[in-house]
């Protein structure tokens, strides 16, 4: 084998591997940049307070820019943001999110209004929009920041999610594909990422969107929908 082929598979290796919080990189108690105000798109606000009765959700599914786009189209969204999510590392920057060395995933914070779309039919989009049977990959885009991941803000979350999980796990099996790899976990700290990344393929509409489904239909339980 090559030797630039060799070294790139090992790149890839450690890339694709979470790393120890003594090895994560240090960050910082403060954000490097400031986030924008209001989103490109929804001219709503990015960060909280939100309106009464607007709750939030959080879910990675590859590379963040077109996963944002998937739910800012909704009807019901109030506003979308891209960040990173469930690592160690605070305060994390584009680069070092990207070095593999702060465990956080590419993440999209979903403000929604529960009266006009449930967190059920945001799970439904979820699961359908991407692969989620890759572990620490969506399609070409490598590393641990493009990893599956559900990460609930509350008891009703978690259950809802946890029951869509096993329901969309059956049905990838019974249709050929391999076990689910979606963590499904508490929501830790949601880091907003830099200005560029917000709203990014509204900004390029021609920008890259890696993102492709199984064609396998998501049916949501419906103790879950409820």
């Amino acid at each position: 084998m090559p030797e630039r082929y060799r070294v790139s598979m090992l790149f890839n290796r450690r890339k694709a591997q979470m790393p120890a919080p003594e090895d994560a990189l240090p960050g910082r108690s403060e954000p490097t940049f400031e986030a924008p105000e209001r989103h490109a798109v929804l001219d709503a606000p990015l960060k909280p307070p939100f309106p009464d009765g607007i709750e939030t959700a959080y879910f990675a599914l590859g590379c963040f820019w077109g996963a944002e786009r998937l739910f800012w189209a909704l009807d019901g969204v109030f506003t979308t943001a891209v960040g990173y999510m469930n690592g160690t590392t605070p305060n994390p920057t584009y680069e070092e999110v990207c070095s593999g060395r702060t465990g956080h995933a590419e993440a999209v914070l979903v403000a929604f209004d529960p009266q006009r779309i449930s967190y059920a039919d945001l799970l439904k989009v979820f699961f359908e929009e991407h692969d989620p049977t890759q572990g620490m990959r969506q399609g070409n885009d490598v590393g641990t920041q493009y990893r599956s991941g559900i990460y609930f803000a509350d008891d009703a979350q978690e259950a809802t999610a946890k029951m869509a999980l096993a329901a969309y796990d059956e049905a990838l099996r019974a249709a050929g594909h391999e076990p689910i790899t979606t963590e499904v976990e508490p929501a830790g700290p949601f880091y907003y990422a830099e200005d560029y990344h917000q709203q990014y393929l509204h900004k390029v509409p021609n920008g890259y969107c890696g993102l492709a489904g199984t064609g396998v239909s998501c049916r949501i339980p419906a103790a879950a929908a409820e």
